[in-house]
């Protein structure tokens, strides 16, 4: 259900590589004016990967500006912190009218709890009550090589209605730096989730030329 008031998103971090990937979708995400609400959920894996990739650390209350670089701790008022452990929390019913949700980036864990429907935490209830009430799912799948399990489990999680988009860099986009590649793809997430950006890059077709002389 699309809000009146702007846009309601839900974020779940956990623990895949790819730390960067939720730092820059939340700036993102705080910076966009149809976003009205911010829902962010970090499981402990999750924590673990801020600390090791991105060096934040401290109580869960300060995350969102931590992760936001703001060096006073100042609150951002338009995201909310949610416990991992909190199943009774608002995003955990489908009454509650949120718009989409990115699991970003996305562990083969948290993949199989989706896939199964095991609900036994908030990111894997919040998810399950994304699919059932129609709304945009995108998991940002982090891990190489795939094993059999991976893929069914991806499978699934797609007939049940969900996104998988792997993290993977494009490169058409002659990309000069990290940031150039991870906010093409967080741009690319967002379009998935009815979130198009300015910054996004948009491939308008190429001429045809020869690149070798023969």
């Amino acid at each position: 259900m699309e809000s009146s008031e702007g846009k309601v998103v839900i974020v779940a971090v956990t623990g895949a590589s790819g730390a960067v990937l939720a730092q820059t979708a939340l700036r993102m995400l705080d910076a966009d004016p149809r976003v009205a609400r911010i829902h962010l959920v970090v499981t402990e894996t999750g924590l673990r990967l801020l600390e090791h990739e991105l060096h934040i650390t401290g109580p869960l209350s300060e995350l969102p500006a931590r992760m936001l670089d703001s060096s006073e701790g100042k609150p951002r008022p338009k995201i909310e912190i949610l416990p991992n452990t909190d199943v009774g929390a608002s995003i955990a019913s489908g009454s509650y009218p949120a718009d989409s949700m990115c699991v970003i980036p996305c562990s083969m864990g948290a993949l199989a709890a989706i896939a199964s429907g095991a609900s036994n935490d908030l990111v894997s209830r919040a998810a399950d009550v994304t699919l059932k009430e129609s709304r945009r799912l995108v998991l940002c799948i982090r891990d190489t090589p795939f094993n059999r399990i991976h893929l069914e489990n991806m499978m699934r999680a797609q007939q049940a209605g969900a996104v998988i988009m792997p993290a993977i860099p494009s490169f058409y986009h002659q990309p000069q730096t990290i940031d150039d590649l991870v906010t093409q793809y967080v741009c690319r997430v967002f379009a998935q989730m009815g979130l198009p950006q300015n910054r996004q890059f948009a491939w308008k077709g190429q001429p045809l030329r020869k690149a070798f002389k023969i």
